[in-house]
């Protein structure tokens, strides 16, 4: 006569279960911004470069053409103001004409960073070089400014006659110049801010 006896397979001893796996604090991945978002702050800072180009062109262009010619008896004796009459006119004229030429030339380095919202290096690229020309746009309007006024207003401590009372095209125009390079230098102080921005949700 055989016995058989029944032995009952213990759950925690069946082969096939693989053991449990702990993720650590340390593994998490951090949520990454959305690429869309990032993609659309590169597209705003391309449409301001856009912008600021327009605005320190202008301000070039009107310098460059700024000229009054005044009648004084004959037309072999006449008074004429033009932009080279003054070295800070001059000054002006070259450095709108540097930041014009550097921002057309920034254009292909934001389109990269429109393209790959993540790359870091052409925008700190264009941080820095920012940075320069907006102190350049703001420091040649400012002296610009300043000779304005006194051509405006006069100064009777140094004898020095506000000429835009005989030309007043002139003056005008170049002050309309001015503003247009305070115009290119608020912008380029916004792109700043949204390039460190930007930089500042990669890290």
């Amino acid at each position: 006569m055989e016995t058989t006896i029944n032995i009952s397979e213990n759950k925690e001893t069946k082969k096939g279960k693989a053991p449990l796996l702990v993720s650590s604090p340390k593994a998490a991945v951090e949520p990454q911004p959305k690429r869309g978002f990032k993609k659309g702050l590169a597209i705003f800072d391309f449409l301001l470069r856009l912008c600021a180009t327009g605005a320190a062109l202008g301000a070039a262009a009107t310098v460059g053409t700024a000229q009054q010619t005044l009648p004084f008896f004959t037309q072999f004796f006449q008074f004429q103001a033009q932009y080279n009459d003054l070295p800070t006119l001059v000054f002006f004229l070259i450095a709108m004409a540097v930041v014009s030429g550097y921002l057309i030339l920034s254009m292909p380095f934001s389109i990269i960073c429109i393209i790959r919202p993540y790359a870091t290096t052409p925008r700190l690229i264009l941080v820095v070089f920012d940075t320069a020309m907006a102190g350049l746009t703001i420091a040649s309007g400012s002296a610009v400014a300043a000779i304005m006024y006194l051509a405006h207003n006069g100064n009777s401590n140094t004898n020095w006659l506000p000429i835009c009372q005989q030309f007043g095209d002139f003056c005008q125009a170049v002050s309309g110049a001015v503003v247009g390079s305070f115009i290119a230098g608020t912008l380029l102080l916004f792109i700043i801010i949204l390039s460190a921005f930007i930089l500042r949700r990669s890290s």
